[in-house]
This record gives C-alpha cells, structure tokens and sequence, in this order.
C-alpha cells in the first residue's frame, strides 16, 4: 500500500446476480488481510429489490473471521435505530474485534425511510444529534440521565463499554454545512459518500476544514476517506455498463455511475483516484462492485501503488 494514502476495501455485500456465498466472503477477506489494505468497509442498505446484507451483522462475521484489518461502517443511518440498542450492538462488536472498529454515522437523503421503521421523518436531524450525543454518553459514563426529546433515560447503565477508550472513532458521512458542523462537534473523522462526485468532495473538505480551523481543531488530526466506486478495465465501455447496471439497482440511478465513479484502465485509474487524493482524500474506500475478488487483488498490485 502507499504510504500517503490509506487503501480500505468494500466487503462484497450486494448479490444482484449470484447466491450469497459466505465461503466466498471470507475468502475475499482473508486475501484482503495478506494484502494488508488498511481496512475493510460495509454500507448501510436497509430498504430496496438488490440483495444487500446487513452493516452490522457483516461486520460483525467479519470480525470473526479476521484478525487485524479494521472493519468500518460508512455509513450507519443511526437515526433510523434506537441509539440504546446501537450502543449495545456496537460495544459488543468493538469487543469481538478487540477494538478494530470505526463507526461511520450519517442522517441520510431517504425521509421515506422513517415511516417504515415506525418514526416520523421531521426533526429527523434533531433525533439524528441527540441520538449520537445519548450512544456516546451510554459508551463512557456509568449511568446516564437524559431528559430529550426524543429520549428518556434515568439511571441507565450499558455494559461493557467499548474496547477502545473513551469509544469507537465515529465518523461522519455529510453535505449540508449544518451536517458539517455536527461532524466537526461530536465527529472523529469525514467519510465522503460514493454518491458524490470528487469535485462535491473537495468543496466538502473544503467548508470541514474551515470549520474544524474555526472550532480550534487541527484539520491535520481529523481522518478523512471517501468511499470511491471502481471497475478496472480496458474496455471502458464495458466497464460503465456493468456500473450503470449496478447504480440502477443499488441507486435507483444508472446515469449515476457516470457522475461519481472511477473506471476504466489501471492509468485511467490511477488518474481519477490521484483526483479524489488530491481533493482531501487520506483514505480510500475502494468499492468495486462487480468481480471483487479479481479487484482486490488488481487495486493492490498495480493501482495501489502507483497513487
């Protein structure tokens, strides 16, 4: 791997075509450790036709089928969850992996998405905050006491607390300034969505680091990734049509594909992940989505290396 760069892998996840194959998945995972990619990630996808599996539980077999890669979420929609049973859930996971867990937190674009799970979309980013701030108070102090307004706890206790002190990193996923903000306030770290292009990154990590400045934060001790979609190969055609089939699935966009995805030749490649690097980018999620196996062996030894 580069040294100025992080290289993080998705965890194959989306199974539009095939049987999901759990062999296969800790194969890929086992390869990804030799391989030494930093990290391995999962996306959160609760709703839609594409075969997705679940962040948490993903991550948590993968847990237990790895050793030293770190396992990261990018990025929960924790508003749609009950932030107790998160704490929960995810202390138990930073325990299972002795502490290699990142947690990326995000409101998401869907307010559809509330009324399924039983929660009225408004004040969504109001239940979005208090929910961060009530897991991360759940994850250090003995007993917590909140009177909010979407939650009350009164003497409220959670054990055990994560493996790593005072918790996990959370990271935000975020667009809007004010989501901006609430990184730079409860946040550890910037993930930039795969559904952004690397010019909306770049003015993203622009506006973060202003604010970081501003809030007294050193922008150099603040992480920042961006999940990048992928698909190395000569014929390009190809390659943007197996893309755009995906997105429409995943997305509901075809023409998405187009718009945020790096693709092509390894040069061609290299090119556009040099781009994402440049915009701020400390970390690279790489995300193939077809072929993941034959990906994950390619970005390591011919692309990685060559950013």
């Amino acid at each position: 791997m580069t040294a100025h760069v992080g290289l993080g892998i998705a965890i194959p996840q989306t199974f539009p075509d095939r049987p999901i194959d759990p062999r296969a998945i800790r194969r890929f995972l086992a390869r990804a450790e030799a391989l030494n990619y930093q990290s391995a990630w999962v996306v959160d996808h609760l709703m839609g036709e594409l075969p997705a599996l679940d962040a948490i539980e993903l991550l948590t077999w993968a847990s237990g089928v790895t050793e030293r890669i770190r396992l990261g979420a990018a990025v929960l929609l924790t508003a749609l969850r009950s932030p107790v049973h998160l704490a929960k859930s995810l202390a138990t996971l930073d325990h299972l992996s002795q502490g290699r867990l990142v947690v990326g937190v995000g409101l998401g674009g869907n307010p559809g998405a509330y009324p399924v799970v039983g929660l009225p979309p408004e004040r969504r980013a109001a239940r979005f905050a208090e929910g961060i701030r009530l897991m991360t108070r759940l994850w250090t102090e003995s007993r917590v006491n909140v009177a909010g307004d979407f939650w009350t706890l009164k003497d409220v206790t959670i054990e055990p607390k994560p493996f790593q002190k005072p918790h996990p990193p959370l990271w935000f996923g975020a667009h809007h300034p004010n989501a901006l903000r609430r990184a730079v306030e409860l946040g550890q770290g910037f993930m930039g969505a795969g559904s952004a292009s690397t010019a909306t990154f770049a003015e993203e990590v622009k506006v973060l680091e202003g604010m970081l400045r501003s809030a007294g934060r050193d922008p150099a001790t603040f992480p920042i990734g961006k999940r990048v979609y992928i698909a190395v190969d000569r014929d390009r055609q190809r390659a943007g049509k197996r893309l755009a089939e995906w997105f429409a699935g995943f997305y509901g966009r075809a023409q998405l594909a187009e718009e945020v995805s790096v693709w092509g030749s390894r040069d061609e490649c290299v090119e556009g992940l040099r781009a994402v690097v440049a915009a701020g980018a400390r970390l690279l999620v790489l995300n193939p989505v077809f072929d993941e196996m034959e990906h994950l062996e390619q970005l390591a030894a011919e692309v990685g290396p060559a950013l």
